[in-house]
């Protein structure tokens, strides 16, 4: 994807500057909190599905600092980023470090949802989920698309949620689609997670008088990749969370007139959903003046 200053959406799996850093913070998360990471027993091949796609494709994309190889049901993965060299067997979670879908979180940067198809549904029945955007992976599991969904405005008059579910459950075996999803987030806090809730939202009440606005407050987008595992046809839900403040966006005219135009013409449902109603008028007006 072209954008005013580059692109973005080259691979799969994203590797920035950020890599170390990020994988640190949700190791510390889960060290405090291990309810971030979920999974109903019957996920196991679907966790086992998800390693051996992501690895080898991150393999593909990154042969100059990592590498897979399998034979039969031995694999070897190799990390030169964390200095790891480490053999497993597919289906065998004593092989593994921490297990298999801690160690797959120990190795990107997305979060993960896993969701089962049965019942002519979507169910949510496993995840590693750290940088949730006000949502909790603890509560959320086992329920199906459409429960999790149903706060959300709008959708459910729109049929939204139904259109999604059904392309969802249309996927075959390996296809792959993307989204993106935005909101606001105040401070570079990724976790903003339901359990975390009393440590930020009270921000959200004084931010839009604070002078130090631009820098505090940044715009929050998730990177979403859909994909259909090729051996068990679950659907993994691969979250990509990036935040950049206003003073960066307000540097590229294109963005900084774009979002000053959507906070301000947002309807008050949305903005409210989101959690910013109380600060956007601020936020628009500094972008759409600075």
């Amino acid at each position: 994807m072209k954008t005013e200053v580059g692109e973005w959406g080259g691979s799969l799996i994203d590797i920035d500057e950020y890599y170390l850093q990020e994988l640190s913070e949700r190791d510390a998360i889960l060290d405090r909190d291990p309810s971030r990471l979920q999974f109903l027993p019957h996920m196991r091949p679907a966790i086992w599905d998800a390693i051996t796609t992501l690895l080898p494709a991150m393999a593909k994309d990154y042969p100059d600092t990592m590498s897979f190889t399998r034979e039969d049901k031995n694999c070897r993965w190799r990390n030169d980023l964390q200095n790891l060299d480490v053999q497993f067997t597919v289906g065998d979670d004593d092989s593994l470090p921490m297990g298999p879908l801690r160690f797959l979180g120990s190795q990107i940067q997305d979060d993960m949802a896993f969701l089962d198809k049965r019942e002519d549904a979507l169910w949510l029945d496993a995840g590693i989920i750290t940088f949730a955007a006000d949502w909790s992976i603890g509560f959320d599991t086992g329920m199906k698309f459409h429960e999790i969904h149903g706060p959300v405005p709008r959708i459910t008059e729109e049929r939204i949620v139904s259109r999604a579910e059904q392309f969802l459950l249309r996927l075959q075996p390996g296809e792959q689609y993307r989204r993106t999803n935005w909101t606001m987030t105040i401070d570079h806090r990724l976790d903003t997670s339901t359990e975390t809730y009393p440590q930020w939202a009270h921000d959200r009440s004084t931010l839009a008088e604070d002078p130090n606005l631009p820098e505090r407050l940044h715009l929050r987008v998730e990177v979403q990749h859909l994909v259909c595992l090729p051996h068990t046809g679950t659907v993994l839900f691969l979250i990509r969370s990036y935040l950049l403040p206003l003073t960066d966006i307000a540097k590229v005219p294109a963005w900084r007139e774009n979002l000053g135009h959507v906070l301000a013409e947002l309807p008050d449902d949305m903005a409210e959903y989101k959690g910013f109603i109380r600060y956007r008028t601020a936020a628009s007006e500094w972008l759409l003046s600075s």
